[in-house]
Formats: structure tokens, sequence, C-alpha cells
């Protein structure tokens, strides 16, 4: 790094000395340091960086676009990021409490972004006055605040300056973060060829909560223990869904998600279809099924999936002469469920307990194996019981 010229400006001075005298203690130990000094220089260290970063934020407004190249080049650091300084250093001209407080130490840089970025949120119609009553709103806030709890109370700020105001603002601006949520909706996956698909998606609030929620119901303990089966003794208590289960959660909404609700193309609704012999279907050979999107999956999958879920199987024989394609109505209709209910009176296994309203209807001969679906051959199975019989055949 090229070394400063001499400095005459007394904040180039300033920024020498203070660089000279960080530079005198880079060789000195700290182990002999007590905890509560070291607490102490810790906060002490993070007011110095606020007050760096305000005054490398006020050079960098003054800097032009030239300089600004420079200072990126000769730092080494990405042009994004000293831009940001030089945006921080633009807002904090009119935000003089925000840069007072970044100045004297009193707020971290991620505290004042926030903080500009919701003042910066406010009706352009507004008073002088009220925004200056916001923005020392939330200097003083953020002496007790993380940036975090400051992003939400900097949304409620009208009901602070302008009460009157804040229900038909906060509309305008739900209607604008849900409109821009919208035109920022992405959805993007990719198959490795290796088992996995991987992909990422944007989507508005509303969406994301509502996929939660489902996945953590899937997801959730008792959902978890009747589908797979009571923990083994000394395992603990199962914890909070994670990454693995939610990940889990998804596959078996997709699984589950019921055929019919799914729109239809040229007549045939958006159901994948799995290609398979009659005698890997009916376990007599252990053969990959393939995808009418071209994955290959197990035999074992395939079978249970022909009779879970909505996927259809295309039947082949000898020649791969077409056997079957499939019955769409394989699950049992609300009239069949109610009155089969209503005759099982809960789950058939002996000594199970679950009511009737918890349970699914089970194909005693499987569909998979042309099980017809009616009365005759249907029984309620609780989760726990329905999986292991699936696991079994």
């Amino acid at each position: 790094m090229t070394a400063m010229a001499t400095p005459r400006h007394r904040v180039s001075v300033a920024v020498a000395q203070m660089r000279d005298l960080a530079g005198s203690v880079t060789d000195a130990s700290v182990w002999s340091m007590e905890p509560a000094e070291t607490t102490a220089t810790l906060v002490e260290i993070s007011r110095l960086k606020a007050r760096v970063a305000e005054l490398e934020a006020r050079v960098a407004e003054h800097a032009d676009d030239e300089q600004v190249d420079a200072w990126a080049h000769r730092t080494r650091q990405t042009k994004p990021v000293v831009l940001g300084q030089v945006k921080l250093g633009q807002a904090l001209v009119t935000r003089g409490h925000v840069r007072d407080a970044l100045a004297a130490g009193d707020l971290v840089v991620e505290q004042a972004r926030v903080i500009v970025a919701a003042l910066d949120q406010l009706p352009g119609d507004l008073d002088t006055a009220l925004v200056e009553k916001a923005e020392r709103h939330l200097v003083a806030a953020g002496r007790e605040h993380t940036a975090p709890t400051l992003r939400i109370l900097g949304k409620r700020l009208m009901d602070v300056v302008a009460p009157g105001l804040a229900d038909e603002f906060e509309a305008r601006q739900l209607a604008r973060e849900e409109a821009e949520a919208l035109l920022a909706t992405t959805f993007t996956m990719v198959d490795d060829g290796h088992g996995k698909c991987h992909g990422k998606f944007t989507v508005p609030s509303l969406h994301g909560a509502a996929l939660k929620k489902m996945l953590l119901a899937i997801a959730a303990p008792k959902h978890r223990t009747a589908t797979d089966g009571p923990a083994a003794p000394g395992a603990g208590v199962v914890p909070r869904p994670g990454r693995e289960r939610l990940g889990r959660a998804f596959c078996e909404l997709i699984e589950r998600y019921p055929a019919h609700r799914l729109p239809q193309t040229g007549g045939v609704s958006a159901t994948v279809v799995v290609t398979m012999t009659l005698d890997s279907l009916l376990g007599k050979l252990e053969q990959a099924a393939l995808l009418d999107t071209g994955e290959k999956i197990t035999p074992a999958t395939a079978r249970r999936l022909a009779c879970e879920a909505g996927i259809i199987p295309a039947v082949l024989g000898g020649n791969s002469e077409v056997l079957d394609l499939g019955r769409t109505r394989r699950f049992h209709t609300k009239a069949q469920r109610v009155a089969i209910g209503i005759r099982d009176k809960g789950c058939t296994e002996p000594g199970c307990d679950w009511p009737p309203a918890m349970c699914h209807v089970h194909h005693d001969i499987p569909w998979s194996r042309g099980g017809p679906t009616d009365l005759e051959h249907g029984r309620l199975l609780c989760p726990r019981h329905h999986t292991r019989f699936h696991r079994r055949s």
C-alpha cells in the first residue's frame, strides 16, 4: 500500500496519528488483561470503529468518482463496499443526528444504516419537523436496541410522529412491498446428476410464512413420531426442526400434494409418470424405474409412491407392452372415507386407539398391485402403521 504523503489537513493528520498509535501496540500481548478491562476495551474499540466509520463516510462523500476508484483499487476493496460508504456519507449530510451519534460512538454502522433506511421510507411530503422527530426517536432507541430491533421500530415510525396518518401510510407501504416482492419472485432448480436437486427461491413474505408453517407442521415431533414410530429408548427429546428435518418435510409436502389439485396441460394434470416393469412393481425384480422427466428412482421408491402419492405408474410387460397406465381414482372419495370411518371407528391395527379423523385409508390389496379403491378393500390405519405396512411390502 502506498504511504500517505505528508498530511496537511487536520483530518489527514489525525488519521496518520491514529494509524501510528494503533501500530504501536501491534506486538503488545493481551494475556494479562483482566476480564473487566477486556470487556471495557472491546466496548471502546467498537466505539472507536464507529467514529472511524463516520469519518470514513464523511471523506468518502467528499471524494469524486476517480478518487473513489483509486481508494477501492489501493485498498483491494470491491466497488460495492466503497460505494456503500459513499452512500452512507451522502445520507449523513442530511441526517445530522445520526451522524453525530455515529461520530460519538453511540451507534454502530449497522444501526446507522438501518435508521437512514427507515427515514428514507417516510412520505416525501412529511413535514421536516416530524422527520427530525423521527430521526431523534430512532437515534435514542439505538442506544438500547440492536439493528434488527431498530428495523422493526422503523416500520412503526409514523405511530410516533404522526399517529393520525400511520394506518394509511402503513397500508401504502405494505402495498409497495408486496408489489416489489412479486417483481422479485424467482425460483431456480437444477439436478446435479447424482441423485440430488438443488435450488433457491425468492417469494413474497405471505407465501414464505405459509410454506414455513406447512413444513413445521410436517416436521413437528408428534407427526414424525406418528410416521416414523417412537424414538429409541435413551434417544432423548426430539429436537426442534433443523435443516435436515425441514428438507425431508418439504419432500413429504411434495409427495402428498393432491394430484387432482394440479392444473391441467393438454387435458392431463401435471402428474409425474413412472415407467416400470410389472415384475418390478410386484417386487419380483429390483429394476430402476424411469420418470417421464428423465430421472431414475429405485423400484422401492416407485412402489411406495405408486400407492401413496400423485404419481401414475406406466406398467410394462414383456417386449415393453403397456399393461396399465394407472387409475386416476386411486384415492378414496370423501363419501367412501366417511363410510369407512363410521365402520372402523379408528385405526384397525390391534391395540391402536387413533381416531378416524387422524387416520389414512389403506388399500388391503395395494393399489400398485391392482387393489380396487372401494369400501370392501379399504380400512383405516394411523400414519405410523400405514408407514410400517409399506415398509414391509
